[in-house]
């Protein structure tokens, strides 16, 4: 579209090479005590799926609630930094404000609505919609990526595998029509085939509907295999950070979590190896 015909508005529409997420220097604290988070940031660029990577107990969890603004739930608070979607400070607006808004958490463990069915589930993510003709629209897109999910739609989700529930569980964030998803742990808990299958269409959604995705993951060498960018965590903090490609080919990112460490196996007490993990943590 040429400047002369581009459409006009009362605020300037932010740069398309801008990122959609920003988060700079947050720390979080549970209970006005536990510091969790110790000034992370990152960013999110359109259209790109980023990985959020690193160990149990490393703050992924965290990080996603602190966008998605999930933490009072569970007695945490932002003290410190700023999260901005396209330049907005979001800090101060409700889960359901960011779904209008296009942002859509998917909790780790699925959490479906285990009475109802796969179908009733899927319907429960459009409560942000009013079209009846695009929920419609939605449900039938949620199938054309998940076709296990329409062979049970009317089937009870308590009854269904840990594979058609994350697939469930991801369905439902696709009924809001969302921009950028917040995956938690979607490998957890599934056979590697149907892990494979469910980053497989996670990678289809971000190529096809231009669905932006900050996933956190403790299976690193899948999550780098579909990743753009990458981030590792540790005790609340980035360690380190680069392109995909970058990171799973880092001797230090082989070593503590791909279990690929050149020569001999190496014992955690080994003096280099151990000092340079100890470089992450400084």
């Amino acid at each position: 579209m040429s400047e002369s015909t581009a459409p006009t508005s009362a605020a300037p529409a932010p740069a398309t090479d801008a990122p959609l997420l920003v988060v700079n220097g947050i720390e979080v604290i549970y209970n006005h005590v536990i510091l969790v988070l110790k000034g992370v940031s990152l960013q999110v660029p359109r259209q790109s799926i980023v990985a959020l990577l690193g160990g149990n107990g490393a703050g992924k969890t965290t990080t996603l609630r602190a966008i998605s603004n999930l933490l009072r739930g569970e007695r945490g608070e932002v003290t410190k930094g700023t999260i901005a979607l396209e330049g907005e400070q979001i800090a101060n607006l409700t889960p359901s404000d960011l779904v209008r808004r296009g942002v859509v958490q998917v909790m780790e463990g699925r959490h479906c609505f285990a009475h109802l069915s796969i179908e009733e589930n899927l319907l429960t993510g459009a409560y942000t919609r009013t079209n009846a003709g695009e929920i419609a629209a939605n449900l039938e897109k949620v199938y054309t990526y998940f076709p296990r999910l329409k062979t049970r739609r009317h089937s009870q989700a308590a009854y269904t595998s840990g594979g058609e529930q994350q697939m469930c569980a991801i369905g439902r964030a696709l009924m809001s029509n969302p921009r950028m998803v917040l995956l938690d742990e979607p490998s957890m808990g599934l056979a590697p085939q149907i892990v494979e299958e469910v980053f497989n269409i996670v990678k289809d959604l971000n190529a096809r509907e231009q669905v932006t995705f900050l996933l956190a993951e403790q299976n690193t060498s899948m999550a780098l295999r579909y990743a753009d960018y990458g981030y590792i965590m540790e005790s609340g903090r980035i360690v380190m950070d680069g392109p995909a490609t970058d990171l799973a080919n880092n001797e230090d990112v082989k070593e503590f979590y791909l279990g690929m460490g050149g020569g001999e196996r190496k014992s955690f007490k080994d003096v280099k190896s151990y000092k340079r993990r100890k470089r992450w943590l400084a």
